[in-house]
């Protein structure tokens, strides 16, 4: 008696179904959503911050894990930064946050 009834009331459930390709069209309109909000706007900072680094050079004035400080030596990996007279420090190329207009240190 059970099988019946269920049989029955599934059966205009089964006609109500939306198309699964609506469903697909859906899951690939959210997919190009996200890309260009989301996705290709981070990929494009993280192009830019690549390129900053690549172009640091000695004299640079830069903000490296926040320290402020004049590049006194440009290696593979490492830079050493002076942030005080005859202070000097090694940090990442990747820890620099910002390159900043030249004579920036010399004004604070």
């Amino acid at each position: 008696m059970f099988s019946t009834l269920f049989a029955a009331a599934a059966a205009p459930a089964a006609a109500g179904e939306p198309n699964p390709m609506y469903s697909f069209g859906f899951l690939i309109l959210l997919f190009v959503v996200f890309y260009f909000l989301l996705i290709r706007p981070q990929q494009k900072r993280a192009k830019e911050q690549r390129k900053m680094i690549s172009e640091i050079a000695k004299g640079d004035e830069v903000i490296a894990a926040g320290i402020l400080g004049r590049v006194e030596n440009v290696g593979e990996h490492f830079l050493t930064v002076e942030v005080a007279d005859n202070v000097h420090i090694r940090v990442q190329k990747g820890a620099v946050s910002n390159v900043l207009p030249k004579g920036t240190l010399k004004s604070s």
